[in-house]
């Protein structure tokens, strides 16, 4: 489902992805709030479009202004436990890891995703890229759709 939201100029262009973290302190006052804090806390996006003849507004967090976009969440690629998990089913992370310096880390813990949602696997993507999990955690990389 797209949503149009505003962001920062230097963001707006197709295709880019970002994790709303909320509302900022630059933001008290702001009268465009409304329009710009409208997405969900945590949750990854995609730009689908920049809205055509809009202008570029003032703003205290961004340095170039804000734009209006429509946007989208955006899929995840993730490691889930490989036992039971196929295309269509959901699915939650295994829980945190320590291993900053795994191949794997960015995907046992990507970003836009918490360890206690379950997400529908909208497809199955193969071996993860690490050679050995040291948690000793059976791990598939998939991709997951935020939005199912």
């Amino acid at each position: 489902m797209t949503t149009v939201t505003l962001i920062g100029s230097r963001l707006a262009e197709p295709g880019t992805e970002f994790v709303y973290e909320g509302e900022a302190d630059g933001c008290a006052g702001c009268p465009y709030r409304s329009q710009c804090l409208n997405l969900d806390t945590g949750t990854k996006y995609r730009v689908t479009a920049v809205r055509e003849n809009a202008q570029t507004l003032e703003c205290a967090m961004h340095d170039g202004g804000v734009r209006a976009v429509e946007v989208e969440p955006a899929s995840v690629r993730a490691n889930i436990p490989s036992k039971g998990s196929f295309a269509g089913s959901k699915a939650s992370l295994s829980g945190p890891c320590p291993y900053v310096e795994c191949p794997s880390h960015e995907f046992c813990e990507p970003d836009g995703v918490a360890f206690d949602e379950e997400h529908r696997i909208s497809d199955i993507l193969g071996d993860p890229p690490h050679e050995v999990c040291h948690l000793d955690r059976s791990l598939q990389l998939v991709e997951l759709d935020l939005d199912g």
